[in-house]
């Protein structure tokens, strides 16, 4: 019996009630169609292959819509669980001498965004900064930055160079004037001395370690590939990889 004091509740308020969020709903269509560990099958075949929805759709037999909204709901949510695993500029040790690139990640030509556009590579893209310790050890990866920005502008503005002593770390001629170690650039009408083309060999030398990094973080093709997905969820799926590859990489 009901208390004499008691309110009814609205049919509408019980339907508010009821009804999920939009990332509850993805989230349920998903499980109810895949379950939880197929659709994170699906999405580490995406984000390793960067597959088209289409032939996702395909292998695992359900519609392109559902793909989309596996896709949509659960890489933010690997992105935002795995983002304490991926080191910032704080988590480095300012005394470990790193070697550090630049690289670009290709994606779809958007005419909302000229300023992806790289002279450089003469594509579309976003450009990132890789840190690897002497060993080869994956260290740090900056946020992405425009495809058409400068590697030492994007160094600088990672805010790398103010938490480290930039004087005992290598790269590439790009950084030059960054206070790094990088090869002697040849000066106009005269040619190196013997013990700089020897000092440029030893620093190429070594530097194919980054560049070994750079390409073992390309084997998930989503980073290597033109990214097709709307250029505003770019930055999380770079993120999502990224925690996947610094929570399961020894």
């Amino acid at each position: 019996m009901l208390a004499q004091n008691s309110t009814p509740v609205k049919s509408s308020t019980c339907a508010q009630a009821s009804t999920p969020t939009p990332k509850a709903s993805y989230l349920l269509a998903g499980s109810r169609t895949l379950g939880l560990f197929t659709s994170i099958r699906l999405i580490l075949l995406a984000l390793r292959h960067n597959l088209t929805q289409e032939l996702l759709a395909e292998i695992f037999e359900i519609s392109q819509p559902t793909v989309s909204r596996i896709i949509n709901a659960y890489v933010p949510l690997i992105a935002e669980n795995l983002q304490a695993q991926i080191p910032t500029v704080e988590d480095l040790d300012p005394t470990q001498q790193l070697i550090i690139d630049g690289t670009l990640l290709p994606c779809w030509s958007w005419r909302r965004h000229p300023e992806l556009y790289s002279g450089k590579h003469h594509t579309t893209g976003v450009t990132i900064q890789v840190a690897c310790t002497l060993t080869g050890r994956l260290a740090w990866v900056s946020h992405p930055f425009p495809g058409n920005t400068h590697d030492l502008t994007a160094l600088k503005d990672s805010r790398l160079l103010d938490m480290i002593n930039q004087t005992i770390h290598i790269g590439d001629k790009g950084y030059t004037g960054a206070g790094m170690i990088t090869p002697v650039k040849k000066p106009a009408g005269h040619e190196l001395y013997d013990s700089e083309k020897e000092f440029n060999k030893k620093i190429n030398t070594i530097r194919y370690l980054i560049e070994r990094s750079i390409a073992q973080l390309k084997t998930w093709r989503i980073l290597h590939t033109d990214y097709r997905r709307p250029y505003a969820t770019f930055t999380t799926t770079i993120n999502a990889v990224l925690g996947i590859i610094f929570t399961y990489t020894p």
